[in-house]
């Protein structure tokens, strides 16, 4: 008498675990995508830190000339180096590099910019600041 009324159910059953796996797999997939791009910012600031890393090396190595360049100078040519990317050299879309110095102080920022197609935040635009002080001032 009962049995006729439990006909389908194993079917629903199915249907609803179906969807269930459907939906976990789904969530994994997204979770992948947000961990590739998190990973692939993550190495564009890692380049972004070298970048700056390497200003400050050129910054150094500036004091020690017998004809310092202007920070004008050493800015555009820590640019043009970071913008050939021969020898295998890793850079950045859409490169950018700020030198500045503050006025009658030894603190000078470097800002690393580029863009970011990957993720959707600042209109695809990501920066990297360096702060340092060459050496104290008496």
């Amino acid at each position: 008498m009962n049995t006729r009324k439990q006909q389908g159910f194993s079917l629903i059953e199915v249907l609803i675990a179906s969807f269930i796996v459907a939906f976990g797999v789904l969530g994994m997939a997204a979770l992948q995508l947000k961990t590739l791009q998190a990973a692939h910012s993550a190495y564009q600031r890692t380049i972004a830190s070298v970048i700056a890393m390497d200003v400050v090396e050129r910054l150094w190595a500036n004091i020690a000339m017998n004809t310092p360049l202007t920070v004008t100078q050493l800015q555009q040519q820590s640019l043009s180096h970071w913008l050939q990317t021969t020898n295998s050299r890793q850079s950045l879309p859409g490169l950018g590099l700020t030198l500045t110095n503050t006025a009658g102080t030894n603190t000078y920022v470097i800002t690393v910019t580029w863009t970011e197609s990957r993720l959707e935040t600042n209109n695809g635009s990501s920066q990297f600041v360096y702060s340092l002080d060459l050496y104290p001032s008496s």
